[in-house]
């Protein structure tokens, strides 16, 4: 049996400060479900790794690389790709790559990267590490709407501060099939309608929105980390943009 003739892998790739660990509850739902859920904890983002600090975009774009070609090889399957975040980054690199290895992309909270794009362009060059800010800030930022003091708890606790060249690097981009790739936006802290506007309008975090070809934009009202906030629902809107006919 060919990956076409088979449910994709559930890749879940989370945003900045995050390991595997971000998506227990959607994992345990996927998988309930009778979906095959690999969730990954990306280069420079294992506390146990001595070097971690040094690691760089390219590096996390190996890894899911790497992911991809061991699942088309060993379990035949394609992949749909599910970023939240700052995974944006990576994974816009590795549409570009390999489209024809992903079958979707669900975007949480998030979205495709436009080429060039540096998600901290001032950061000075000597930045090893970024730490997760104190909550004050972060939600100055991101909506922490729906996290209980235990979610941030355990958010404090289990973060691994980004490291420096991941934030200073420009994403690369030069093969338009990305654009092809079947597009789910699952829209939380932000709109659906927000997002149409913005695209259309050419605001720079979401120009290439309006390029795609194929996308789907689904509300999903919470804040910023949705994994922890409506795990359930998240699931079930993954669920449904990798079988929608199931």
């Amino acid at each position: 049996m060919t990956s076409d003739e088979t449910e994709p892998t559930i890749f879940l790739i989370p945003g900045h400060w995050l390991g595997a660990w971000a998506w227990d509850d959607v994992v345990e739902h996927l998988r309930a479900a009778r979906h095959r859920a690999i969730a990954m904890t990306l280069p420079g983002l294992d506390s146990e790794d001595a070097q971690r600090s040094s690691r760089t975009l390219d590096d996390q774009v190996d890894a899911i690389e790497r992911a991809l070609a061991q699942e088309a090889a060993t379990a035949h399957r394609s992949a749909v790709i599910v970023a939240h975040s700052g995974a944006n980054a990576p994974v816009s690199m590795v549409l570009d790559r390999h489209p024809e290895r992903v079958r979707r992309v669900v975007w949480v909270d998030s979205g495709p990267l436009a080429p060039g794009s540096v998600f901290a362009p001032d950061a000075p060059a000597d930045l090893e590490e970024l730490a997760l800010p104190p909550f004050e800030a972060l939600a100055a930022q991101a909506s922490l709407d729906g996290l209980s003091p235990d979610d941030l708890e355990r958010f404090r606790r289990r973060a691994v501060p980004e490291p420096g060249p991941v934030l200073r690097q420009a994403v690369t981009l030069t093969d338009d099939a990305r654009l092809d790739i079947p597009t789910t936006l699952v829209c939380c802290s932000i709109s659906s309608d927000q997002i149409r506007e913005l695209a259309a309008a050419g605001h720079p975090m979401f120009a290439e929105v309006a390029r795609l070809t194929h996308v789907d934009l689904v509300d999903l009202p919470t804040g910023h980390w949705p994994m922890w906030s409506r795990p359930a629902d998240l699931a079930q809107v993954i669920a449904s943009a990798v079988s929608p006919t199931r």
